[in-house]
């Protein structure tokens, strides 16, 4: 099975000197292919940051960490930024979508931003506006949504250019029990379609969601 995220030895260190917080300790993880990897732990104890870390968000740490075969520490911006834009969709707790810009704009945005012609995604967006239930919603703007619908709009625009693996942080954290519910199970969808997604959560139910549960514990992952 191929290994789309590896993780070995990473550390992760906030402040300096007496101030100093050590976040990560020798985290290591290896995600494969279309797994559905739910991290959780307590607040505080890494979670986010191994997400962003992952990512490129956050490019400050010790160790390696590998997207696909690709070392993101040693990559330069322009590569990396086109990892991020190619291989991995990012969901967040808050939707950050644009408030000015309607739900079809919202979700081609990244694809205009990586300078791709937007025609060409025009009967993928018809597929993502149906299985995310925005059809019917697609030239309303966010003030409009609920915020289920935000959500499942933040979703939908991860998922436009067709990206290896989701990063999703606390996608339900917002949510009432029943949007909660409809996100999940359009993940559970969405891996089932062969994307990977490494979630992080506090939540055990949605973490039921996932194949794999690991736990991080003070900086350290365990199982």
């Amino acid at each position: 099975m191929e290994n789309v995220i590896t993780v070995k030895n990473v550390s992760k260190t906030f402040g300096k000197g007496e101030t100093a917080s050590n976040v990560l300790v020798d985290a290591s993880i290896v995600i494969q292919k279309g797994s559905f990897v739910s991290l959780m732990g307590e607040s505080g104890s890494g979670k986010s940051t191994l997400l962003y870390l992952i990512g490129g968000l956050d490019r400050d740490y010790q160790g390696e960490i590998y997207v696909g075969n690709d070392n993101i520490a040693g990559l330069d911006d322009k590569r990396l930024s086109d990892i991020r834009c190619r291989k991995i969709g990012f969901v967040f707790q808050f939707y950050n979508l644009a408030p000015n810009l309607t739900v079809e704009e919202n979700i081609l945005l990244p694809i205009e931003m990586r300078g791709d012609n937007v025609n060409q995604y025009k009967e993928r967006l018809e597929d993502i506006l149906e299985i995310t239930g925005l059809a019917n919603k697609r030239k309303s703007y966010p003030s409009q949504l609920s915020g289920g619908q935000q959500q499942r709009t933040a979703i939908a625009r991860a998922v436009l250019g067709e990206p290896d693996i989701i990063l999703a942080d606390e996608p339900t954290g917002n949510l009432d029990a029943a949007s909660g519910a409809d996100i999940m199970n359009l993940f559970e969808y969405l891996n089932e379609q062969g994307i990977t997604i490494l979630q992080v959560t506090h939540s055990r139910e949605c973490a039921s969601y996932g194949n794999r549960i690991v736990t991080l514990r003070e900086g350290k992952i365990l199982g």
